[in-house]
């Protein structure tokens, strides 16, 4: 899969689509596909346009929603899915100004060189989101490209949306957010140096790169590390602040302890899958009744664990 940037013509008729597409959950995946079957069919490459940053991140940073997925994890993601192109705007002042007119003629036209612009059936555009579906289906006809949106697509009676994944990740829903979204939510990164105090009270972790401050879940956590040229390692997670060794308001850390495993995997990136969720953080009053607690998460995993491979 191709990444490109920015308002330079590609030079190629694409067959695109248009979203954040944070954490591609199955409504995602709906488009995806449809997306890819009308590519194939009219012989055109698939290109997904996106934003970078979260358009609610650039208007108001300190109420917008966290993250599910780094622009890189996404990319991963699409890559795995078959997507041809993700082509990525940065969304400031400029590009959000842009009229819904200037939206379709200078992104979908010039840049994207668009034959094909498929979109959900909410989509808005353009400064103050003034286009809508009908626009962009009129501007198509003097452009030279077809407009189409995907319905609502729902699991179990819910719109599969990314609010609702967050929503059920904060509740500690683990198993309902891997309904909506197809597989197990997971994080991706690269194995770090930590402080070592995991090994040091005899746990320990592989620390995971974590790309924003704001995870969509905190907690412990049945888990499942993929990514290490095998099959999926078991372990236990912790997610958060860690308030027995440190402050109220410290970074976010994700730790994982890996069952049975002892090698060097610093360096390496991985994908850490998130199956159950154990309980909340807790501030204990001594390490003594910290480990005591983690030996008591690790059973409750590895019990987990195993009903769910029985």
């Amino acid at each position: 899969m191709r990444i490109t940037h920015g308002f330079r013509s590609l030079g190629t008729p694409h067959a695109v689509t248009i979203g954040n597409f944070d954490g591609l959950h199955l409504g995602h995946k709906a488009m995806l596909t449809r997306l890819q079957n009308v590519a194939r069919t009219r012989g055109l490459p698939s290109c997904v346009l996106s934003f970078e940053p979260h358009p609610r991140e650039f208007f108001a940073p300190d109420q917008a929603p966290a993250r599910l997925s780094s622009l890189r994890e996404k990319a991963e993601c699409l890559q795995r899915l078959g997507v041809d192109r993700l082509h990525v705007f940065r969304f400031d002042r400029a590009f959000s100004s842009l009229s819904a007119e200037a939206f379709i003629e200078q992104v979908l036209g010039h840049t994207l060189q668009a034959r094909y612009v498929l979109v959900g059936d909410d989509f808005r555009y353009g400064a103050r989101r003034a286009g809508d579906f009908a626009l962009l289906k009129q501007a198509g006809e003097s452009l030279g490209f077809d407009a189409e949106f995907l319905p609502t697509v729902e699991v179990a009676g819910e719109r599969a949306s990314s609010t609702l994944v967050r929503q059920a990740l904060a509740a500690g829903e683990l198993e309902h957010a891997a309904r909506l979204l197809g597989q197990p939510y997971s994080i991706s990164g690269r194995v770090v140096h930590g402080d070592k105090l995991g090994r040091d009270i005899g746990f320990p972790t592989a620390n995971i790169q974590l790309k924003h401050n704001r995870p969509p879940l905190m907690g412990i956590f049945a888990v499942e590390l993929c990514g290490l040229n095998g099959a999926p390692l078991p372990g236990v997670a912790s997610l958060g602040r860690r308030p027995t060794v440190k402050g109220a308001d410290a970074v976010p850390v994700l730790e994982v302890h890996l069952f049975d495993f002892d090698a060097d995997i610093y360096g390496r990136r991985v994908r850490v899958d998130f199956l159950h969720k154990l309980r909340d953080e807790e501030k204990y009053p001594d390490l003594d009744t910290l480990i005591a607690q983690i030996h008591r998460d690790v059973d409750n995993a590895k019990h987990f664990l195993k009903q769910r491979h029985a």
